[in-house]
């Protein structure tokens, strides 16, 4: 096929040698399959940021560094500059995170480097050596739900335990390959330490899949991963291969009220005493 205007500079610096057809478009990217060599890999074009549905939510940039001081206060202006870094900034989190959840040995396309905009990375590829299917494409038997399921959430804890959550997880974003599933989409992975949306996301992400798999396996619907994981976590006891049972047991101790108002209470007087002495201060001088 012709070469893609975004691709010719990877053609041009020897890192593609040829396109070789479209694979999927979605309100992210672009995702063309690619000669490199003898191997055949995926090219993502990330869209221009005007040309693009997915909102940069708030939630998921909170906890991200920015290792530049001069970058992270044009960030936070409504400049062009500054709108252009924030840009740059969130495309970049897809690749940090990549290579970062490859080193920490979880399932996702290897990266091999970010041009421009254009992310290249391994080609996902079923037993026939074709781009595998989501797992929204396949229907599958108890057996495989029951297995999948369990693969997927060891990875989702091989992510937090590197400090990550997907934080956008679903039937659409994991792909099967020969061996089984694997993770990708990844621009709005989230802080687990630095987050305060960290829990909620992570139960959201775990939930997606207990409802997907539950289709083909009810008795999954039951599990409650997600809290059983966070708890890991929060505690400092969640490890990357850390065993799980798929219960929580809830805390169904009932608050003390009086001692909670007693609380609210001293801490309202100790405000007022603060200010009393502000006051005092300010009339003294």
């Amino acid at each position: 096929m012709k070469t893609p205007k975004r691709l010719q500079p990877l053609v041009d610096d020897g890192l593609v040698d040829e396109v070789l057809y479209q694979l999927m478009s979605g309100k992210e990217a672009q995702v063309y399959v690619v000669r490199c060599g003898d191997e055949k890999r995926c090219a993502k074009v990330f869209k221009e940021a005007q040309k693009r549905s997915f909102k940069q939510a708030v939630e998921y940039q909170e906890g991200r560094k920015v290792r530049n001081t001069r970058r992270a206060r044009a960030m936070g202006k409504k400049t062009r500059y500054g709108q252009k870094e924030q840009e740059d900034a969130w495309l970049n989190a897809e690749v940090d995170a990549l290579y970062r959840l490859a080193a920490a040995g979880v399932r996702v396309p290897e990266p091999f480097g970010f041009v421009d905009g254009v992310l290249l990375m391994e080609l996902v590829a079923d037993e026939d050596g074709k781009a595998a299917p989501r797992l929204d494409d396949v229907i599958l038997t108890p057996e495989q739900a029951r297995d999948y399921h369990g693969q997927v959430i060891a990875e989702v804890v091989r992510m937090l335990a590197a400090g990550l959550i997907h934080g956008d997880l679903s039937e659409f974003n994991v792909l099967l390959d020969a061996e089984g599933p694997v993770i990708i989409d990844l621009p709005q992975a989230v802080n687990a330490a630095g987050n305060n949306s960290a829990q909620r996301m992570l139960e959201r992400d775990v939930d997606n899949m207990r409802r997907y798999f539950g289709r083909f396996a009810p008795e999954l619907l039951t599990t409650d991963y997600g809290k059983e994981i966070w708890s890991l976590y929060e505690s400092g006891r969640l490890y990357p291969d850390s065993k799980l049972t798929g219960c929580f047991e809830h805390d169904t101790t009932l608050a003390n009220v009086d001692e909670l108002l007693e609380v609210i209470d001293a801490a309202k007087e100790e405000e007022w005493e603060r200010q009393e002495r502000m006051r005092d201060d300010d009339s003294d001088d």
